[in-house]
């Protein structure tokens, strides 16, 4: 039994449905939240990589060394946003990070 692109696709499928539940259930810590949108990110590279092999093109994967470094460069940013937040605020709960609001 080999791997077909409906594998692939399934995969991602399944990554960012859990993603999409993971921003929606859980609203309140934000660590979560940057898990899940990086976990997004994952499930659409996952089907770039796919379409990129089956149709034997690499654009897909050129485009994926893009958005990964998109989401390393979220990733720093979102994190030292987070560490002077709980340093101000000492919480991290989404509810009470209220600062920005004008």
């Amino acid at each position: 039994m080999s791997l077909t692109l409906g594998h692939f696709l399934s995969l991602g499928a399944i990554l960012f449905a859990l993603s999409v539940i993971g921003i929606f259930l859980n609203r309140k810590n934000l660590i979560v939240l940057l898990m899940a949108i990086e976990l997004m990110l994952l499930a659409v590279n996952t089907n770039f990589v796919a379409f990129s092999h089956y149709l034997g093109d690499m654009h897909g994967q050129i485009f994926v060394f893009f958005i990964l470094t998109v989401a390393a460069a979220e990733s720093a940013i979102g994190l030292a946003i987070l560490v002077l937040l709980f340093r101000n605020k000492s919480s991290i709960n989404v509810d009470e990070l209220n600062t920005l609001k004008g």
